[in-house]
């Protein structure tokens, strides 16, 4: 089973965080932040991961440190869960709507980790959350992840349809590029034999 745990105790924030890969897209998240929750339950439905989030951060700072540190644990347990990558697809990409927003998600698990983000969020926050810190989250996830992702905005007003698509996108994105290909399942999907 492609699965892994991580736990994670700084200064700043405390977080363990549970991923299965071969899942259902069951998910459970604690993290202090009411929209961050929203977003993690639903990128797990959306991959078809199973996870579960809990996090104790300094949020009278602000929700900055638990963001990074989740995409951080998170890119650490994807990366975990995928081990050497025998059998995946690599590459996967979504064009998601979400209202009047569209995102465009695509990456390959390559093993050199980057995020390139071209993005525009209209509002500094959705709740109590800054709205600059879901490409923070994504930057730490790539990574931490190994996975070099691209997001581009076409279309959108609302910040809230704007940052579900990324994270929803990215889901997507990722559930296909983490899919066994039968045909090639006893391979590394590289010509160097190594991700």
């Amino acid at each position: 089973m492609r699965r892994a745990a991580i736990d994670r105790r700084t200064a700043e924030t405390q977080i363990y965080l549970r991923l299965s890969l071969d899942g259902r897209g069951e998910a459970t998240a604690d993290t202090g932040c009411g929209f961050l929750n929203h977003m993690l339950v639903l990128f797990a439905r959306h991959a078809a991961f199973d996870l579960e989030v809990f996090c104790k951060g300094d949020r009278e700072v602000d929700y900055h440190h638990s963001t990074e540190d989740i995409g951080i644990c998170l890119g650490q347990a994807l990366k975990n869960a995928l081990g050497d990558k025998r059998g995946i697809n690599r590459y996967g990409d979504a064009l998601l709507p979400m209202d009047e927003a569209l995102l465009l998600c695509a990456l390959d698990i390559s093993g050199r980790g980057s995020c390139h983000m071209e993005i525009s969020i209209p509002s500094e926050k959705v709740g109590d959350f800054d709205t600059e810190l879901c490409e923070e989250f994504f930057i730490a996830f790539a990574r931490e992840s190994g996975i070099n992702l691209h997001v581009r905005q076409l279309a959108g007003k609302n910040s809230h349809h704007i940052m579900e698509g990324i994270f929803k996108g990215t889901a997507r994105a990722l559930r296909t590029a983490t899919a066994i290909d039968a045909s090639f399942a006893d391979s590394i999907p590289s010509t160097k034999g190594i991700l």
